[in-house]
């Protein structure tokens, strides 16, 4: 490299407040522009450029830094390595392999400037050519083969499983398709009351303490996603580290076959004591591993916890930045960014050949501060997202877990999920609107039962009270026990909540609350004959009382 290359290539640190640098001498870079800053080359993107001046924010502790450091330029955005070898592994927010760090480095701490590749390069894969044949026409996007190696005008070039994409540029797909698939998340209450769709934008705001996190674990545990990609960003080390600890004992079977969770999932991993720059880097690798994934048929589920951190770090680089803020002091962009993040889920028809359909959903914890849902952050996403599941502080003090409140939460999925229900479920949608006019007459009882006493009520009105549990067989119970009462209501032998309740506890209620607790492992068939088994049971009792 010749001394002009090197000047050109080359700025100096003129200025640094935390995570923010300034440089000098940087004619000719780009916005968004990848920089390696200091003598240690930490990561930095470009994020302003202002005559010969360019700020950059680092995503790397920054101290050590001095006044005419170089500030090496690299021609490239910042990009992620796509490729074999993500599943399994966990990355920080610019996509740098932790466990091969600590391989190398011997130490629980990240080096300044490490640099080590995010995919391994040692790893053999197999591969035996069966599709494509000389001849054969291919375009991008098309699946060819794993590997491929071509010889043209006799020089032989080589095309390797690895790609390249810059994080903040959107993969390309043929179009967007109409969601008609639900995500099953494997919380009773959240796929029965407001279900998400494969390809959908999920919201779960709630106070500390409430169960975020734990309902984001539970979607990776036990959703019937093909892939998963976990993004701690900005909370506690030990979620992460609860993570790595249960998932490797987790299973999940496979056309047949039993394999680990783990072999599905990839995490990105950057907690409250890693920079607060990255956390922006890490919802872009997220979304991007994401993406990658569709681009191959797979439906793959993406959680963003918290997204509340993201947008902090966005205020405090805004407000380095000396920005005119806005709203609690996050910058006026904060919508437009959360808006190009959401905006990448989807149901989608991929390029090239084979046709396929991939999709991505985004759930994205949010952490108000004290529960307020009127926080800037819940506000715009509440704007952009199309499901929204409200966790209620005074449930989780409860201990009523998981703490959706019903009342505030909704989906706008419901419609595009009936054709899949009526095909599959046909009573589905009817006993859904059945236990949601239950719950609106149980909350209306609720505020009347504060003021006067439960004895007051009507009986039927009692029976409404007491419904809890799974949703067939305790809407029968919920119909069997109000014919019940009606048509006694007259008679001698008059038949009350309480007497229905002291009879048929042992027999019939005890097991309807029990059903939530039945063992899937036992398989679909035995559970639903258990459940068919129950209303036999609570036919026959009821059938009983008016004998």
């Amino acid at each position: 490299m010749n001394v002009a290359e090197k000047d050109f290539l080359y700025g100096h640190v003129y200025g640094v407040s935390g995570p923010v640098v300034v440089a000098e001498d940087m004619s000719g870079a780009a916005m968004y522009e990848l920089v390696k800053v200091g003598h240690f080359e930490l990561v930095g993107e470009i994020i302003r450029l202002e005559n010969d001046m360019a700020t950059i924010q680092v995503y790397e502790e920054t101290s050590g830094v001095t006044v005419g450091d170089p500030v090496k330029r690299t021609g490239k955005p910042l990009s992620v390595e796509l490729g074999p070898g993500i599943m399994g592994s966990i990355f920080d927010g610019i996509q740098r392999p932790l466990q091969e760090i600590n391989r190398v480095t011997n130490s629980i701490y990240l080096p300044k400037g490490v640099n080590v590749p995010s995919l391994p390069r040692d790893k053999l894969w197999e591969f035996s050519p069966e599709k494509l044949f000389v001849g054969s026409h291919i375009t991008g996007g098309d699946v060819f083969e794993v590997v491929l190696e071509t010889e043209y005008q006799g020089e032989k070039t080589e095309h390797t499983m690895l790609q390249v994409w810059p994080v903040r540029q959107p993969r390309p797909t043929t179009e967007k398709l109409r969601a008609n698939h639900p995500l099953v998340t494997g919380q009773r209450i959240l796929d029965s009351l407001f279900p998400c769709v494969q390809g959908g934008t999920t919201c779960i705001p709630g106070a500390f303490g409430c169960g975020k996190t734990v309902i984001s674990q539970s979607l990776s545990k036990y959703s019937n996603s093909d892939v998963i990609i976990y993004v701690g960003c900005g909370e506690r080390g030990n979620e992460m580290s609860e993570v790595l600890r249960d998932f490797p004992e987790l299973s999940v079977e496979i056309n047949g076959v039993t394999e680990s969770i783990m072999k599905r999932t990839a995490l990105v991993a950057n907690t409250s004591n890693m920079p607060v720059a990255a956390r922006e880097a890490s919802i872009y690798t997220g979304i991007t591993l994401s993406e990658y994934f569709r681009d191959m048929g797979y439906h793959v589920s993406m959680m963003a916890d918290s997204s509340s951190r993201w947008a902090e770090a966005l205020r405090e680089i805004s407000g380095r930045l000396a920005e005119m803020p806005a709203d609690s002091g996050y910058p006026a962009y904060l919508s437009a960014r959360l808006a190009s993040f959401y905006e990448r889920a989807g149901r989608v028809t991929c390029i090239g050949n084979p046709v396929r359909e991939g999709s991505v959903s985004i759930v994205g914890a949010v952490s108000p501060p004290g529960g307020d849902f009127s926080d800037p952050v819940t506000s715009a996403t509440l704007g952009i997202v199309q499901v929204f599941w409200g966790l209620d502080k005074k449930l989780a003090q409860r201990k009523h877990f998981p703490s959706v409140n019903w009342l505030i939460s909704y989906s706008k999925y419901l419609n595009a999920l009936d054709d899949y229900y009526e095909h599959n479920f046909p009573d589905f949608i009817a006993l859904r609107n059945k236990m949601k006019l239950i719950l609106q007459d149980e909350e209306d009882l609720s505020e009347i039962v504060q003021l006067v006493g439960k004895g007051s009520l009507a009986e039927k009105d009692k029976i409404t009270l007491e419904t809890v549990g799974m949703l067939k067989n305790i809407i029968r119970f919920y119909d069997m026990a109000i014919q019940c009462v009606e048509t006694t209501s007259h008679s001698d032998d008059k038949i009350t909540w309480q007497i229905i309740n002291e009879t048929l506890y042992s027999t019939v209620m005890y097991r309807l609350t029990q059903m939530k607790f039945a063992n899937p492992n036992k398989g679909e068939q035995k559970v639903l004959a258990e459940y068919d088994q129950i209303y036999e049971d609570m036919v026959q009792a009821f059938r009983s009382f008016q004998d």
